[in-house]
């Protein structure tokens, strides 16, 4: 299962994003298996993507239910702006 979440973010807080990303990640991985992989990518300078890849949709649904508690999801969260997020379920993988 992979997470792809979309967003945009004010210029000039691509430092902060970065290092609240990998804040989130630690957190999550901290309280909740089956995080595989989990990657921040820009699409340009104000448009960002995490693809966040889960062993299975109930690994997924498990750190969901967890990551409102995480004060690092707030503050994470809290630089984005018209967030969107999609499930992606892998039918197909070399």
């Amino acid at each position: 299962m992979i997470t792809l979440t979309r967003f945009t973010i004010e210029p000039g807080v691509a430092g902060a994003l970065r290092a609240r990303h990998a804040e989130l990640v630690a957190a999550i991985r901290s309280v909740a298996p089956g995080l595989r992989e989990a990657h921040l990518g820009s699409v340009d300078e104000q448009t960002w993507v995490g693809i966040w890849r889960w062993e299975s949709a109930e690994h997924l649904q498990t750190a969901r239910r967890m990551a409102p508690d995480l004060p690092e999801s707030a503050a994470a969260f809290a630089l984005a702006i018209a967030v969107t997020a999609d499930d992606v379920a892998v039918v197909d993988e070399r």
